[in-house]
């Protein structure tokens, strides 16, 4: 190469920015709770505050992090059979147990209700994961779970990391400036709430959303 051409070859590399690495995505759960109001449904919502760095000044649902200690945690009564046959598409058995705890886990810190000490799992419905663009510093393998007000107890409170905590209406929440995940979970449940429970357990896939569209696995 001439002397020139390797001059220019060698300043641009120099003053190319190398590429980031990929964050590893962590595993996460989040839990839609939902109840009737009248023809409408609510479902369990709260701000999270600007400090965060994740989602800063979003409203989402409760629920966080996978942590270590959730592999092992003791529950009451473990998943159903139809949420556990649809986790396993992407989590083994370990993974789903987990990921149910770490639901549970979530729902009491942030919200103050709780599925049991320990936790009943058996009532929890498996709706959709999401996993975060992998352009993201911050990123979540996160799967989203509904269940009824009927199987939680206790009073709203928390450890106030959501602000604005209460039960949003479906058409109030989805009528705010929602994150795409959030709006897309939304969505999700509206549509599993007109399912018989004959279609819900006849479901052969769960929808994914991956690169910033969805995905059946």
């Amino acid at each position: 190469m001439p002397e020139d051409l390797h001059r220019h070859a060698t300043l641009v590399d120099q003053h190319e920015s190398p590429r980031p690495k990929t964050v590893r995505a962590r595993h996460a759960a989040s839990l839609l709770v939902w109840r009737e109001a009248g023809d409408a449904t609510e479902i369990l919502m709260g701000m999270r505050g600007a400090r965060h760095r994740f989602m800063p000044n979003r409203l989402v649902f409760p629920g966080g992090a996978v942590d270590r200690a959730d592999f092992s945690a003791p529950f009451a009564t473990g998943l159903s059979h139809r949420t556990e046959a649809a986790l396993h598409r992407n989590a083994n058995t370990k993974l789903a147990h987990a990921l149910g705890i770490a639901a549970a886990r979530e729902l009491l810190e942030e919200t103050g209700l709780s599925l049991g000490e320990p936790p009943a799992l058996d009532g929890l419905d498996y709706l959709a994961r999401a996993v975060t663009p992998a352009d993201s510093p911050i990123r979540f393998n996160a799967r989203f779970f509904c269940v009824h007000v009927s199987r939680v107890t206790g009073t709203l409170g928390g450890d106030g990391e959501l602000d604005n905590l209460r039960f949003y209406g479906m058409a109030e929440a989805l009528a705010l400036d929602l994150a795409g995940p959030t709006r897309r979970m939304l969505e999700q449940l509206r549509a599993w709430l007109v399912m018989s429970e004959t279609e819900r357990g006849a479901r052969s896939h769960v929808l994914v959303l991956k690169d910033r569209g969805w995905r059946m696995e």
